[in-house]
Parts: C-alpha cells; sequence; structure tokens
C-alpha cells in the first residue's frame, strides 16, 4: 500500500467540488490560514491546526481538502506537509481563490478562524 496520497490532477479539479468543499468553516479556516502563511512558509504540518478540532476529524476535512484539488499533501517522516494547489487553482478558476480568501478575512472573526498558527521549518 502506497503512503503517497492522492490528488487530482489539475484537469480533474471541478468546480462544484471545489466551492461545496469550502462550505465548510473548518475546510475554509484551513484554506485562510494556508493562505495567511504562503509568505512566510509554503507548507504546514497538519498538527499545525490542531486549535480546530481533534485529529480524527482534522485528518477527515483535510482528505476532503485533498480528494477536491484545494491543497496537496507530502508525507515527510511522520508528518503531513499540506499547502494550497494555488497555480493549479488559478489555471482553472482565475480569481477564486483569491475571492475566497479575501472574503474569509473580512468574516474572519465570524468563522472563529485562527489568527495564526505556529510554522515549523522541515528544511
Amino acid at each position: 500500500m502506497s503512503r503517497i496520497p492522492l490528488h487530482p490532477t489539475r484537469e480533474q479539479i471541478e468546480l462544484p467540488m471545489v466551492l461545496d468543499c469550502l462550505s465548510d468553516p473548518i475546510r475554509l479556516a484551513i484554506v485562510y490560514q494556508l493562505a495567511q502563511q504562503e509568505r512566510v512558509s509554503s507548507e504546514l504540518r497538519c498538527g499545525d491546526f490542531s486549535g480546530l478540532g481533534a485529529k480524527s476529524n482534522l485528518a477527515y476535512h483535510f482528505a476532503k481538502l485533498r480528494e477536491c484539488g484545494l491543497t496537496q499533501t507530502r508525507i515527510v517522516g511522520t508528518s503531513r506537509m499540506t499547502r494550497l494547489r494555488r497555480e493549479d487553482l488559478e489555471a482553472r478558476f482565475p480569481g477564486l481563490l483569491d475571492a475566497v480568501i479575501k472574503s474569509a478575512a473580512k468574516d474572519a472573526d465570524r468563522l472563529q478562524l485562527l489568527p495564526e498558527c505556529e510554522v515549523v521549518d522541515v528544511g
């Protein structure tokens, strides 16, 4: 059994699946936090989001984000590193990710998004 998580190709990313995935507040918070940290680190450990819920619940949300094409996950030792698939999303749906992030920033307090999370350098 391969430990490499499956990801859809750029062409397989579908708008209804992306929008459905973003309709969940936890997944929106994850995407928002990944976007906020892009200028510091392009990837975050799944464990950096522990403030959003239990490990098993977060594993479900990370799988949904990966399966719809919003994120890419790679395994480094015992950690799973996650990043936004910004280039693929921009190619498929120009401006969508930026519009979602901008809207989430306006509603960050209401959505109870994490202001910051710990960034760990694995390099």
